[in-house]
């Protein structure tokens, strides 16, 4: 007996299911209206923008307004991005300008 001619579909390939869909949570901890508080919420913003529409969650904390959280997240420099979600957490010192940096630190490229 004779098996039916099957024919085999193209699949596209698999990305990995959760990877998609991951909500990202984000600190970014600045001091004042500074040109570099100001550079480094643009940067993050057109990142998150580009790569994380809808999945992710920026807090802005202004070390002269609440200098109490400085010391709970131990950071002692600014502006300092750090990234809570999802692990490992990360933490990124600077404007952000490099964004190729960036995208490594937020584990978007590789």
């Amino acid at each position: 007996m004779k098996r039916p001619n099957r024919r085999k579909l193209a699949r596209a390939p698999r990305k990995n299911p959760g990877s998609a869909r991951k909500m990202y949570s984000l600190r970014l901890y600045i001091t004042g209206q500074t040109p570099r508080s100001a550079a480094s919420i643009r940067n993050l913003r057109e990142v998150c923008d580009e790569f994380l529409e809808g999945r992710f969650e920026l807090q802005i904390i202004d070390l002269y307004e609440r200098p109490e959280l400085a010391r709970e997240a131990q950071v002692v420099a600014a502006p300092t991005l750090i990234k809570k979600l999802p692990l490992p957490l990360r933490r990124l010192v600077g404007d952000l300008s490099n964004r190729k940096e960036v995208l490594l630190g937020l584990d978007l490229k590789r």
